[in-house]
């Protein structure tokens, strides 16, 4: 006899794994075009200025939202480590 309960909730959490792959296939969309842009005008591959910013942000939402700040850096720092390793390669062939 199947659990409906854990099934409703592995439902949702499908749906919130499926919306976390788009909506970062979106922001790595956008992060291409910035990459791009870098490359066209000469600015460096990373910011660490912008990524500071982003980071001290992002462990603010997180505590309002009661998740662990230093999983959220940590998560942002992979994202971050990846997108800059994309400018890089658009800059080396762009």
């Amino acid at each position: 006899m199947a659990d409906e309960t854990l099934n409703r909730y592995r439902e949702s959490i499908d749906n919130i794994d499926a919306a976390l792959i788009f909506m970062l296939a979106e922001r790595f969309k956008i992060t291409k075009a910035v990459g791009e842009h870098k490359a066209k005008t000469g600015l460096p591959p990373a910011d660490p200025n912008r990524e500071k910013t982003q980071i001290d942000r992002l462990r603010a939402l997180a505590k309002d939202a009661n998740l662990d700040p230093d999983f959220s850096e940590k998560f942002l720092r992979f994202i971050i480590d990846e997108v800059i390793h994309h400018h890089r390669k658009a800059g080396a062939t762009g």
